[in-house]
């Protein structure tokens, strides 16, 4: 396990099995939320964000979280081992419910000056609770679909938060 990309739905926690297991790997760590949103929400151009993803994974070793579309044959074709974050909706709901509040009320920068905003995350058509209830069933149909195409991959389908916990506890013991 070199090569390491995480997948889930928003709020899956795939963040944080990134931190945790870059750290435990010793490897080098990015969100790919990182390199896609820019300054004030706006999104990178294409060219840039692949260009992120290229550099990024170029290195021998890393662990890289997120699911869009524009990256994921570069990404995953250069990945040894995919970790699918699939936990049951409510864990996950409860989890991005938290985190949003939390990230709202301590005005937590997440990427390029870029902060959660509470209401327009809660109430409008793009925010994170309704980007969940929109993706979160959809990425369970879809993900064994996509993942036939990249036999390669050793896959790691996760569906409790503790198994998340044992997958950094072994990895750690092997580093």
């Amino acid at each position: 396990m070199k090569r390491v990309v995480i997948v889930g739905t928003t709020g899956s926690g795939k963040t944080t099995l990134g931190r945790a297991l870059s750290a435990a790997l010793a490897v080098p760590r990015a969100e790919q939320d990182a390199f896609y949103h820019e300054a004030h929400w706006q999104p990178a151009p294409p060219e840039r964000f692949l260009a992120r993803a290229d550099a990024f994974t170029a290195q021998p070793a890393w662990v890289i979280d997120g699911n869009y579309p524009l990256t994921r044959e570069l990404i995953w074709s250069r990945a040894d081992t995919l970790v699918w974050l699939d936990y049951p909706a409510p864990v996950v709901f409860r989890r991005l419910l938290f985190r949003t509040v939390r990230r709202s009320l301590t005005r937590e920068e997440l990427w390029n000056g870029n902060r959660d905003r509470l209401l327009p995350n809660l109430f409008t058509a793009d925010g994170l609770i309704p980007w969940f209830f929109r993706t979160h069933w959809r990425r369970r149909r879809e993900t064994p679909a996509l993942l036939a195409a990249f036999p390669h991959l050793r896959v790691l389908h996760l569906r409790l938060p503790r198994e998340a916990d044992r997958l950094v506890t072994a990895a750690a013991t092997r580093a």
